[in-house]
């Protein structure tokens, strides 16, 4: 299976996400921002890091670069996509996710082991867990508050569409303690924490984010 994974200018964490890919049991395929096809990827990441330097609002840029346009037509025709941390902002800023990534409640920028809960393992990215399983991944951002206003978090809510939620305190202030949510396809996916940064216990707090990694093959043979 080949997985498209987009490189912005500012982007940080492509090669994490290919290796992730990889390691999960995919071809990774690696897509540049200003490219005019998907050289026939089955799905994509868009990885984090900040796009553009986060000008004017995180990935509020990066949603028109070319490749965007491919990957929102890709995507409404049901491909597979992930946003992890500053790739949830472009999907939000596309319009393939409802919602914003606001600045974390403290105002200051973090950097810790985070437990999240698996809230909904239907999606094309969440198959490989438990419905309830609690896994630890590295959570690293600035802008990581997930916001919506009230009908839209009942929908969210009512309709399941919430694939993760913080455990124990809110560490950015996230409604709900919101951590990732789907469209209601279950084909888009956008998640703030890094499970790329966790795919073997030697470079990461676990191996526990390698779940969203091997859930897309389990989806695409299906």
């Amino acid at each position: 299976m080949r997985v498209g994974v987009i490189t912005f200018p500012g982007t940080l964490d492509d090669r994490d996400a290919a290796r992730a890919v990889a390691v999960g049991g995919g071809e990774a395929v690696s897509l540049w921002h200003g490219d005019a096809d998907l050289k026939n990827v089955d799905a994509v990441i868009l990885p984090g890091g900040f796009s553009y330097g986060d000008y004017l609002r995180c990935g509020a840029i990066s949603r028109f670069a070319p490749v965007m346009q491919l990957v929102i037509d890709a995507a409404n025709k049901g491909m597979p996509v992930l946003g992890i941390c500053n790739g949830f902002q472009v999907l939000c800023e596309s319009h393939l996710l409802p919602g914003a990534l606001t600045r974390n409640a403290d105002l200051h920028f973090l950097c810790r082991e985070q437990e999240i809960e698996i809230t909904n393992n239907q999606t094309a990215w969440t198959s490989s867990f438990r419905q309830g399983e609690k896994v630890v991944i590295p959570l690293k951002n600035m802008e990581g508050a997930f916001q919506c206003d009230d009908e839209t978090l009942a929908i969210l809510e009512g309709e399941g569409r919430v694939i993760a939620r913080y455990v124990g305190e809110n560490p950015n202030g996230s409604r709900n303690l919101i951590a990732g949510i789907t469209n209601a396809k279950g084909n888009v996916v956008g998640l703030m924490p890094h499970p790329e940064h966790a795919i073997n216990e030697l470079t990461g707090p676990s191996a526990q984010g390698l779940g969203f990694f091997t859930s897309i093959l389990n989806a695409m043979v299906k």
